[in-house]
């Protein structure tokens, strides 16, 4: 009986080894499109709100970038000139200067001979209109972080009842109902939830860096109301 099992064994795992390496392999990889397209109509919404997000954070990033420019030098530079007497050079560095801090450095030495408290209600007005044309659009990233996860929502509700409705249909529960009916609810919600943290994110990340901005912008203009009381 053992001569038998010691024969049987070896043959049995033979035959499974093979089976295993001949049985075909099932590719279970899943191209992203397809999976997206999967998402039915609803991902129209969240494609174009993820498009826009990444628009408005590529646009504002560098606009801000481009705006805060070198502070330090610039500030030096109308301290230089005021201290020479010089309004004209000062007026022409503010025009050759593309920055909202130019601007309002520019806006302060048009008003020079009226009195300084004036002067700084002007500077002031001035980096208000600065101020919102950095934060443009950026808060619209705010309104789609909040809208995307919900229009995935909407998906998975669609996704249940498509579930529901199969079954209604075929009077039959099974994979072949649920698959199709998972797709959608899966696919949007997930997908919502992205492009709603990203979103996020980036509205937050814009708002560090206009602060930031402001931050220096202020600093500047309470430099430029000493070099006027200093002259």
């Amino acid at each position: 009986m053992s001569v038998f099992l010691l024969q049987v064994v070896p043959a049995a795992a033979d035959s499974l080894n093979t089976a295993v390496t001949t049985a075909p392999i099932v590719n279970s990889e899943v191209p992203v499109i397809d999976l997206l397209m999967r998402g039915g109509l609803i991902m129209i919404p969240l494609v174009a709100l993820s498009i826009l997000s990444g628009y408005i954070i590529i646009e504002r990033y560098f606009t801000i970038r481009k705006a805060a420019g070198n502070p330090d030098a610039f500030m030096a530079g109308i301290r230089s000139l005021m201290v020479k007497g010089d309004l004209a050079g000062a007026k022409l560095l503010c025009a050759q200067t593309p920055s909202p801090l130019a601007r309002m450095v520019e806006k302060g030495l048009r008003r020079i001979g009226l009195p300084l408290k004036e002067i700084e209600t002007s500077v002031e007005n001035v980096g208000k209109i600065e101020i919102a044309r950095l934060e443009k659009n950026i808060s619209i990233l705010g309104i789609i972080a909040g809208i995307a996860p919900m229009i995935g929502f909407v998906g998975t509700i669609i996704g249940v009842i498509k579930i529901f409705y199969s079954i209604a249909a075929t009077k039959e529960f099974g994979i072949p109902q649920v698959a199709d009916g998972l797709y959608v609810k899966l696919v949007t919600s997930a997908t919502g939830l992205i492009v709603g943290i990203i979103a996020h994110v980036g509205y937050h990340w814009l708002s560090i860096l206009v602060e930031r901005m402001v931050f220096r912008m202020e600093n500047s203009a309470i430099e430029f109301m000493d070099i006027l009381q200093d002259n």
